[in-house]
């Protein structure tokens, strides 16, 4: 409803300076530093001094003599130098809250892919892939929660120097056959993306052992990309079977997506041979005749960075193709600008019904009602920041192309790396040495397998949550104490993920992730279930919920809101339109994250200043009630757009 009213005021006032001054003016809306000078203040008569050549006070009275009467605004007064402050009709803002009369997010043609997760399929996800996850989920529902068209893809990298190096792992150090590995798979014994987690560091540091042996890496990803031979063979079978152990991760998280596109196909349905020769045909890319570069297609570092003088490899001079050329054609087909598409197959079926596909190189069998993927108008890429160069290139290719619409709309949505605390390495059973004790984080590094596995994050936040949960509640079944400590661990998680800014280093910390006080998930979590206990004792006492409609008229509505306590709550309470709104034009979810904790800190501190059963005044205690079913939809709702549940008790 605050963000209704936010937008009636700005469309009045836009309106009105438009008619009368023939001016388009973008409408600019603060917050009061101040509670008691209203809800909203507009500078507007400031930005048209300059133009008008009149005092910004005669201004904003005559705006406020004009625009007359707003529904749903009680009063425009003029205040200081010009500033018109807004105040609402307390009344009638409290009876379109109890109606839910709510802004409904206008239905949009557009489309908005948002391409997250993307883990090389080699070895098992791990921390830092959780933080990609978890921030590219919440921006698909900040997006949906506002009324937009996402779909959500999840690039699968099956062709690339990871998946080539445990390759060379199975093929050259463990000598073994595409069936020695089909059937470790099937070992119930055996972690399958955990034990490729270990081949690949000891492949690594086999490479760094023989310097020699990195030629089967090359050699490999010849066979790879070309699709044929054992050792290609043994590749399509590790990527398969790590991407369904990766699958299973992020649904721990609540993550889904709706569409796999892998590497594979974008070499073998030709993607990057048609990307190539456009790229050529424009001359974004030449051929490097000296140098270091030599025999390489490269693209000229003028193209993408006024800082660096190197060019960048497309294609190397044995005739593979970088990641950052496929990436441009996966670019373009994003847009539907390629000219292309890939063939798809259902991989899996969500929960709710929904299918999950996969891209493939084989036309399907069968008349399939596949969906129609890519054409997006917006792409979001969901990428460490420490690849801002590498997306800078592949922007910088869109451009070369001439596609300056759809560069401009290639949005890097870039976040800083997650460490972890010496504590949490400590409970991880994390050798350190004494210098890393003293550091405020530690990094993880995959090739050195150091790092956090994100299952067995998961598995010891939850082991962890269970214990608090078990002693509280110690006659509750171990089934439902699990799925109890389940939801809180990973609402914990999740929340620890998100409210940091996406600038941020993060170092993750068991104990204050769980920690129920504090800007935390459990914290948020507790407010919700709290809410809900206070419901459920009222008909434990045997009352009944009451018709919150029947009994809170506009006047009894305007009567309590006739408290500053209680209007400024209500406030707080209902302002996740206008909160979800700024954190989507920022492209920021911590926004979302820090809403949610202070509406939970306003609950918290409503249901300490009032004893809302035991009200002896029926009106204030319906109000009061009300206010509570209020707070709980809202903090339920703002959980939802975190991915985070609110459990049944803690």
């Amino acid at each position: 409803m605050f963000h209704l009213l936010e937008k009636r005021v700005q469309r009045a006032f836009h309106h009105h300076i438009q008619a009368r001054y023939g001016i388009d003016l973008a409408i600019a809306i603060e917050q009061p530093k101040q509670a008691e000078f209203g809800e909203l203040a507009i500078p507007v008569a400031f930005q048209l001094a300059k133009q008008r050549k009149q005092a910004p006070k005669k201004i904003a009275a005559e705006l406020v003599a004009d625009i007359g009467a707003i529904e749903g605004i009680s009063a425009l007064e003029i205040a200081g130098n010009g500033y018109i402050n807004v105040r609402f009709d307390r009344a009638q803002y409290g009876a379109a809250l109890l109606e839910a009369v709510e802004e409904v997010p206008t239905a949009t043609a557009e489309k908005i892919i948002v391409e997250h997760t993307n883990i090389n399929p080699n070895k098992a996800a791990h921390i830092g892939h959780l933080r990609n996850a978890a921030l590219g989920d919440t921006f698909v529902r900040m997006l949906r929660a506002r009324g937009k068209r996402v779909e959500v893809q999840n690039y699968i990298d099956n062709t690339g120097v990871q998946v080539a190096d445990v390759v060379v792992g199975f093929h050259y150090l463990e000598h073994k056959s595409p069936d020695d590995v089909k059937r470790l798979i099937a070992d119930p014994a055996v972690r399958f993306d955990y034990y490729c987690w270990d081949l690949y560091a000891r492949t690594s540091a086999h490479y760094k052992e023989q310097p020699d042996s990195i030629e089967w890496r090359s050699q490999t990803l010849h066979a790879i990309e070309a699709g044929s031979g054992e050792q290609a063979e043994i590749g399509a079978i590790v990527a398969d079977a790590i991407v369904g152990a990766h699958l299973k991760t992020m649904l721990r998280l609540g993550v889904e997506y709706d569409v796999l596109p892998r590497e594979s196909e974008i070499l073998h349905l030709k993607f990057w041979s048609a990307a190539f020769e456009l790229l050529k045909e424009r001359k974004a890319i030449y051929l490097e005749t000296e140098g270091k570069n030599k025999g390489c297609w490269v693209m000229p570092a003028a193209a993408f960075s006024e800082d660096s003088e190197d060019s960048k490899v497309i294609v190397r001079s044995n005739g593979t193709v970088t990641y950052v050329g496929k990436d441009i054609a996966y670019q373009l087909w994003k847009f539907g600008l390629l000219g292309k598409d890939f063939y798809y197959r259902p991989l899996h079926v969500y929960a709710d019904g929904r299918v999950l596909w996969v891209t493939t190189d084989q036309p399907p069998t069968s008349e399939s009602r596949i969906p129609a993927f890519g054409r997006a108008s917006r792409v979001y890429n969901v990428i460490d920041a420490r690849q801002s160069y590498l997306q800078d290139v592949v922007v910088a290719g869109l451009r070369a192309l001439g596609f300056d619409d759809q560069a401009g709309q290639s949005i890097h949505f870039s976040y800083e790396m997650v460490a972890l605390s010496p504590r949490c390495c400590a409970e991880l059973d994390i050798p350190l040495s004494e210098e890393d004790r003293r550091r405020p984080y530690v990094e993880v590094s995959g090739r050195k397998g150091l790092g956090v596995k994100a299952d067995d994050l998961m598995d010891k936040l939850i082991e962890k949550a269970l214990e608090e949960v078990a002693s509280r509640h110690p006659e509750a079944s171990a089934e439902e104490q699990r799925a109890v400590a389940s939801q809180i661990a990973i609402g914990a998680l999740r929340y620890f993920l998100l409210k940091f800014t996406r600038t941020s280093v993060i170092a993750f910390d068991f104990q204050e992730a769980l920690s129920f006080e504090g800007e935390t998930g459990p914290y948020v979590q507790y407010a919700v279930v709290r809410a809900r206990s206070i419901l459920r004792k009222l008909e434990e006492k045997g009352e009944r919920v009451p018709d919150f409609r029947a009994e809170l008229s506009s006047g009894a509505l305007g009567r309590q809101l006739h408290s500053e306590d209680f209007w400024q709550v209500l406030l707080a309470a209902s302002k996740a339109d206008a909160a979800l709104e700024r954190a989507v034009t920022a492209g920021e979810p911590a926004h979302v994250a820090k809403y949610a904790f202070q509406i939970a800190q306003e609950f918290n501190n409503f249901y300490h200043l009032y004893p809302i059963i035991h009200e002896q005044d029926r009106e204030k205690k319906v109000f009061l009630l009300w206010m509570t079913d209020f707070f709980r939809a809202q903090l339920e709702r703002t959980l939802g757009v975190l991915g985070i549940e609110a459990p049944p008790y803690m």
